[in-house]
């Protein structure tokens, strides 16, 4: 049986990324004709640095920076999504050997502010960790939000 890559491997993994691609048939009715970019998850983890402690980053900026840096018309969510999970997942594998200076992956959230369940340590984590740093995050049903978060964005460089 094949061993797993970590997330460290995986966030090394050069492939043929960043790359850019015509928007797909089924993808063009919601997000019209022309181009998108597939990120690589080192540019990901660029941008997931920017935020310095109080402050946040969403995945949509991201995706808005990588777009307008690589002249697409937009970024795929898709890839930008897996890329940030992969970031997060390395930064997990490092806090987890010791290692201090890390990925602020828990400063990144989703779209409308929402906290990811995804990232190392979970909603529960990313919570604690917002919180230490002076957000506050409210419940809405099952799922988590910074309170605010528009406040607290920083502005991602191109």
């Amino acid at each position: 049986m094949r061993r797993r890559k970590t997330f460290r491997e995986k966030l090394e993994e050069v492939k043929d990324l960043p790359r850019i691609v015509p928007i797909p048939e089924g993808m063009s009715r919601t997000w019209g004709k022309g181009t998108m970019v597939l990120s690589a998850a080192a540019e990901v983890a660029h941008f997931m640095r920017v935020a310095p402690k109080g402050r946040l980053v969403t995945i949509n900026q991201i995706r808005e920076t990588l777009a307008s840096r690589h002249g697409a018309t937009y970024a795929c969510p898709i890839v930008t999504g897996l890329m940030a999970r992969i970031v997060a997942g390395a930064a997990g594998e490092d806090e987890a050997e010791g290692k201090k200076r890390v990925t602020p992956y828990w400063r990144t959230l989703k779209t409308g502010g929402e906290l990811n369940a995804k990232y190392p340590g979970g909603l529960k984590g990313q919570r604690k960790r917002l919180e230490s740093e002076g957000h506050r995050v409210e419940a809405k049903g099952k799922r988590l939000f910074v309170r605010d978060y528009e406040r607290s964005l920083v502005r991602t460089p191109q």
